[in-house]
């Protein structure tokens, strides 16, 4: 029995249309994310735009906000300032109650 082995590669960085692709939407939605800074690329121009780890969870996140509940772009920049801030009282609280 010949023996098989899985590969996978780790992928650092996403450019813009490979983000679109793996968030099922269009760039100009993407462009808008950036435009109200609910992501955040490296890089000049567009062509020269990559999204890091927190970027794509963002733009995920953006997507189901948008496509679920339709909220606006605006609006969905809000939401997941709110949910970081959340995110981060909860941290702080957990490591109070360590205390």
């Amino acid at each position: 029995m010949k023996r098989t082995t899985l590969r996978s590669e780790v992928v650092d960085t996403l450019t813009l249309q490979d983000l679109c692709r793996f968030c099922h939407a269009d760039e100009a939605w993407v462009i808008e994310l950036v435009e109200h800074g609910v992501l955040d690329p490296v890089g000049e121009t567009r062509s020269d735009w990559r999204f890091v780890g927190t970027s794509i969870v963002r733009a995920k996140k953006a997507h189901r906000l948008n496509r679920d509940l339709g909220v606006n772009t605006a609006g969905v920049a809000l939401v997941l300032d709110l949910l970081e801030e959340r995110d981060a009282v909860l941290r702080r609280l957990a490591q109070y109650e360590m205390l």
